[in-house]
C-alpha cells in the first residue's frame, strides 16, 4: 500500500463523515454545474483531489456503465474507503489512484472534464496543478472548478470576537502552510493561460438561520476545528473552547445568522 499522506483533519472516520455532509450540502449545486458542464451519460470524468469519493460516486451513476470516473487522491485511506463503497454500490466505472496532484504524473489523457473542489487553495503550485489537470483533458473539454473566492465573507452574525478571531488566525495559518484561501482571485488569470477560455463564472455565498442545512456545514467544522488547532499546539485550549463556545451559542439563538465563505463557480474549455 502507498504511504499514506498527512492530511490537515486527517482520514480517519469523523473526517469521512464530516466531508460527507459537507458534500450533501453542497450536491444540488454540484449536480446542477456538473450538467450545465454538459457531464453526461458516456462521459470520462477526472475528478482531482477526491477524498474519500463523495463526488466521485455520484458522477460514476451519472456518466453510468459507457462512462468512466477517474478519481485522484493522495489519500490511500481515502481512496480505500471510495473503492468500498464503490463496490457496494456496484460501480465499477470509477477508477482511482492514489497520488499527488502536484508531485506525480496525473495518468489520465482524453477525458471531457475534470472537476476540482476546494483543491487549489491548498495545493503549493495552483499554476501547475491546473496545466497537469488540461493535459488530462481532449480538446473541447471541459473544467469545472470550485473554489474560494473571499474566505472573510464568512462570518456569524451578530458579530462575534472569538469566531473574527479564529476567521483571522485559520486565514494566517493556512498562508503560512503556502496554501491561498482567496485562490478564487487568480483563476480568471490563470486559466486563459493554462489553455481555457472561461465560459461562466459566478460566486456563491449564502446567508442561512441555524434551521436551514447548509448551516451544518461551516459551523460543524468551526466546533471541530478549533479543538485540533489545540491538540496541535497552536493555539491554547481555553482559546479553542471560547471558540466552540460562541458557535454553540449561534446554534441555539434562532436569530443568529451564518455567512458562508464565498465560493468562486467556473465553467472553462480546453482550447
Amino acid at each position: 500500500m502507498t504511504e499514506e499522506r498527512n492530511y490537515l483533519l486527517g482520514t480517519h472516520d469523523t473526517e469521512v463523515q464530516r466531508l460527507g455532509l459537507q458534500h450533501r450540502v453542497w450536491r444540488p449545486k454540484v449536480l446542477d454545474v456538473w450538467r450545465r458542464a454538459g457531464i453526461t451519460s458516456g462521459s470520462r470524468v477526472v475528478d482531482a483531489g477526491a477524498g474519500p469519493g463523495w463526488a466521485s460516486l455520484d458522477l460514476a451513476e451519472i456518466v453510468g456503465p459507457e462512462g468512466r470516473v477517474h478519481a485522484l487522491e493522495r489519500s490511500a485511506r481515502f481512496i480505500e474507503v471510495l473503492d468500498a463503497r464503490a463496490t457496494q454500490r456496484g460501480l465499477d466505472n470509477v477508477e482511482t489512484r492514489v497520488l499527488d496532484l502536484v508531485t506525480e504524473p496525473l495518468g489520465v489523457t482524453g477525458a471531457d472534464a475534470f472537476w476540482l473542489r476546494w483543491v487549489l487553495a491548498f495545493v503549493s503550485d495552483p499554476a501547475l496543478v491546473l496545466d497537469k489537470l488540461a493535459a488530462t483533458l481532449r480538446p473541447g473539454g471541459v473544467a469545472v472548478i470550485h473554489e474560494y473566492l473571499d474566505y472573510d465573507s464568512f462570518s456569524i452574525l451578530p458579530r462575534d470576537p472569538a469566531v473574527e478571531e479564529f476567521k483571522k488566525f485559520v486565514v494566517d495559518d493556512w498562508r503560512a502552510s503556502g496554501g491561498e484561501p482567496d485562490i478564487g482571485r487568480s483563476l480568471p488569470q490563470m486559466l486563459p493561460k493554462a489553455g481555457f477560455r472561461i465560459l461562466s463564472m459566478r460566486p456563491i455565498v449564502e446567508t442561512v438561520t441555524s434551521d436551514d442545512f447548509v448551516w451544518q456545514w461551516p459551523a460543524g467544522w468551526g466546533k471541530q476545528y478549533p479543538r485540533f488547532l489545540a491538540d496541535a499546539g497552536k493555539v491554547e485550549p481555553a482559546w479553542a473552547d471560547r471558540v466552540i463556545a460562541a458557535f454553540e451559542a449561534a446554534d441555539a439563538d434562532p436569530h443568529a445568522v451564518l455567512v458562508t465563505p464565498m465560493v468562486l463557480e467556473i465553467i472553462a474549455e480546453k482550447i
